[in-house]
Formats: structure tokens, C-alpha cells, sequence
């Protein structure tokens, strides 16, 4: 009786609704999205020679400082302030719409640490907490960039451009899909994690930057084979091990959907890398560890959109599938000759397309009410047209705004490194460091002019 007048005497105002489950679930889940930075830090710098390899990985962690401090001030506001917080129109510095944000949240202004956010993003964390685990994705998306223009991209051009790059079209994109804007709330179409916000955006602008900054001097004539193979498996392991906050953290709580996106996201990955050492195998006599590597990556990328909305046999098709359309979009791009020097368009690119396409067939409200049914559940392919508008849009913004900011940065800096630079490194002319020892050094070299 005491128990009950005393919970008789708790208004429903009083009671705090945020879960110390979901909240210790996802401050997890955000450590583990910051740790995929330098696992791709490590993942990139093992592709590529041994001279180039600590400003490769800079390039991956120069976007925890840059974007660490911008989304802080601007980002998170520009990508999730959906509503004016005040009804005074005179303080407000600019309407939000399907397309932007405004400015409410500048500096995390109203961001509080103690209670949810306004807007109904997340009901059970404090809102700085969404703030932040939203921080570690738009860390890692332009640094995914980096792969197609590495090895002969000025870093003080890079820097630029990621700062820019971030602001205009990740966070007008993140609120589209996201943010309550026009993909997201008016279109329907699904994002679970990233596939169009991630994966398609970097992808396409991956491949236009490569495209307005011109091949490497060397390619195709002299090999750039990977100077570190380790690394590679060393980066691919971190990479799946912080997806699993990535796309299991998306549920933005500890719950079933969760439990969900963790299994979807590791048995595709699994599938993934099943699929790319086959076709190795079958193909080409001999599989390769960068090539598992590769295949885990390719089913990670395409579950990311869907994690939350498919079975996980459905997510062993999607891995399957996207590995198959990766490795050969890869073949291909070699066969052209297109120096996207880390296959970043043919992995994330292609991979987000077809993860995003996919989830327009096999995605289930009996798994996820707050999606829709795909065309094999409901018959009708209204959810996978929603899906290629959806990706459409994304590569209309990132092609579009990406050669924008690269013409412009180009009036006013020099976008390449000098030619001796590029042919002696970049290391040791970006940042006048060297990664290896004199002998270890002089080692690597012989075997990458022999490979």
C-alpha cells in the first residue's frame, strides 16, 4: 500500500524518461562509431606505398579535429535543428525546411546533457548524447573520401575541402534523410544507418574529386601495390567491430531493433567476405586477404541502410549480392583505368546504391513497424521507387556540390602537391615525417619498385 500512494503521488510530468539502458547502450555505441576513424586510418594507409602512408592516415584523422569542432558549433544544428525554439521571429537566424536545418542549436544552444531533445529524435538519452553519437558519423563520411585521391592531394587543399564538404553537403543531407526533411519524413523512403547519407554521398563525391583532380603521375605505368597487408586486416577488423555501433547503435537504444541491426549487420558482412573470396577463388585461382578484406567491407556498406528493417536471411542476400556487384564494379574500374586509387566509388559507392535499392525488397514491418514493406513482402514496388529517388537525390547533391567546392577551392590554392613531391612522397613534403626507419624504408621501396 505504501509503494502504491507512493507512486500514486509521482505525476507523469515528474517522471525522468531517459534509460540509463539505452544511454550506457549508446555512449557504446558512439565509442564504437569514433573508433571506425582510425580503423579506416589504418585501413587506407595499408593500400597504399610505404611513402604515403602517415599522410593517408591523416587524412582519415584529420576529420576527428575538423569536424570535432565544427559540428559542435554549426553541423549538428544545420543537420538536426528541425523547429524553431522560439515563436519570436526576429531572433531566429533562419527558417528549417525539408532541405536545412537552422542555426537554433549553434554551439549546442539548448543541447541539453540531462534531458531528450525537443523533436522526438531519441526518447530515452539525453539529447548531447544523439548529439554526439551523430558527431562520430559525420567524422567518418568524408574521410572516406580520401581513398580515391590519395597519394597526390594537397592536405591543406584536403583540409578545405572536408571543412566545406561537411557543412554543405553532409549536414543538409543528414537532415533530409534524418533530420525530419524531405527524404526522410516527406518521400518515406528508408535509411537505417547511412546508405545514402554515408555511403552513396562519399562514394559519388569520391569519384568526381578524383575525376576534377586528375590520376596519380605514376598510374597506371608504375604499380602502387598495398605496402602493408596487415594493416589492411588490422583496419578491417576495427571497421567491423565499430559497425556494430554503427548500425546496432542506429536503434538508438538498447532494444530488440538492436539485437536486430547487430545480427543483420554481422552475418552480411560474413556473407560479404564469403562471396568476394569465391569469386577470388573461381575467378582469379587465388584468394587474397585483401580481397576477404574488401568483401567484409562490401557487406557492411550494403546491410548499413537495411541493418534495421530485414531478417538476417534476407541480410546473407544483401551481402551476397553487394559483394558480387563490388567486386566487379572494382574489375571495372580497373579495366578503365580511373584512378580512384582505393576503389571507393566501385565499394562505398556502389555498395550504399545497391544496400539502398535492396531494402526497398526485402525490408518488414513485422521487423521494424516504423518502416515499410519491400516489394516482396507487400507485392508492390512502391517502397523501392521511393528508394531510387531517394538514391538519385543523394548523387544529384554529391556529384553537384563536390565539383562545386573543387573548382572553387582551385581559384584560390593549388588542389596537387608539386610533382618531385608526389614522386618522392608525401610524408615527408606534407607533414616532414617518415613512417618507417632509413632501413626498413629503403626495404619497402625495393619491393614496391619490384611489385
Amino acid at each position: 500500500m505504501g509503494n502504491a500512494l507512493a507512486q500514486d503521488a509521482v505525476k507523469p510530468a515528474d517522471v525522468n524518461p531517459i534509460n540509463t539502458g539505452d544511454t550506457a547502450w549508446m555512449l557504446m555505441s558512439s565509442a564504437l562509431v569514433l573508433l571506425m576513424t582510425p580503423g579506416l586510418a589504418f585501413f587506407y594507409g595499408g593500400l597504399v606505398r610505404s611513402r604515403n602512408v602517415l599522410n593517408t592516415m591523416m587524412m582519415s584523422l584529420v576529420l576527428m579535429a575538423v569536424v570535432g569542432v565544427t559540428w559542435i558549433l554549426w553541423g549538428y544544428s544545420i543537420a538536426f535543428s528541425s523547429e524553431p525554439t522560439t515563436t519570436d521571429a526576429a531572433k531566429m537566424i533562419f527558417a528549417s525546411n525539408p532541405i536545412i536545418g537552422n542555426l537554433n542549436w549553434f554551439g549546442l544552444n539548448q543541447v541539453a546533457f540531462d534531458k531528450i531533445d525537443p523533436v522526438g529524435y531519441a526518447g530515452t538519452i539525453p539529447h548531447q548524447l544523439f548529439m554526439i553519437y551523430q558527431m562520430m558519423f559525420a567524422i567518418i563520411t568524408p574521410a572516406l573520401i580520401s581513398g580515391a585521391i590519395v597519394e597526390r592531394m594537397s592536405f591543406k587543399a584536403y583540409f578545405w575541402f572536408i571543412l566545406i564538404w561537411s557543412t554543405v553537403i553532409y549536414a543538409p543531407l543528414a537532415h533530409m534523410v534524418w533530420g525530419k526533411g524531405y527524404i526522410g519524413s516527406n518521400l518515406g523512403a528508408l535509411d537505417f544507418a547511412g546508405g545514402t547519407v554515408v555511403h552513396v554521398s562519399s562514394g559519388v563525391s569520391a569519384v568526381v574529386a578524383a575525376w576534377a583532380i586528375g590520376s596519380r603521375r605514376t598510374y597506371p605505368n608504375q604499380p602502387a601495390a598495398p605496402h602493408n597487408v596487415p594493416y589492411v586486416l588490422l583496419g578491417i577488423g576495427l571497421l567491423f567491430f565499430g559497425w556494430c555501433g554503427f548500425n546496432g547503435g542506429s536503434a538508438l537504444g538498447a532494444n530488440g531493433l538492436a539485437v536486430v541491426a547487430f545480427v543483420t549487420t554481422a552475418v552480411s558482412s560474413c556473407a560479404g567476405g564469403l562471396m568476394w573470396l569465391i569469386l577470388e577463388w573461381v575467378l582469379r585461382a587465388k584468394p587474397t586477404a585483401v580481397g576477404i578484406a574488401s568483401g567484409f567491407l562490401a557487406g557492411l556498406v550494403g546491410i548499413t541502410p537495411a541493418a534495421g528493417f530485414v531478417s538476417p536471411l534476407s541480410a546473407i542476400l544483401i551481402g551476397l549480392i553487394t559483394a558480387t556487384c563490388c567486386f566487379f564494379a572494382v574489375s571495372l574500374r580497373a579495366k578503365l583505368q580511373f584512378d580512384d586509387s582505393l576503389d571507393t566509388f566501385p565499394v562505398h559507392g556502389v555498395g550504399g546504391t545497391i544496400g539502398g535499392l535492396l531494402t526497398g525488397i526485402f525490408a518488414e514491418k513485422a521487423i521494424n513497424s516504423a518502416g515499410a514493406d519491400g516489394l516482396i513482402v507487400s507485392g508492390s514496388p512502391e517502397l523501392f521507387g521511393k528508394q531510387v529517388v531517394a538514391t538519385v537525390i543523394t548523387y544529384a547533391i554529391a556529384a553537384v556540390g563536390t565539383f562545386v567546392i573543387i573548382k572553387g577551392l582551385s581559384l584560390v590554392m593549388d588542389l596537387r602537391v608539386k610533382p618531385e613531391a608526389e614522386y618522392q612522397g608525401l610524408d615527408i613534403n606534407e607533414h616532414g615525417e617518415e613512417a618507417y626507419g632509413e632501413e626498413f624504408a629503403a626495404g619497402l621501396s625495393l619491393a614496391e619498385k619490384e611489385g
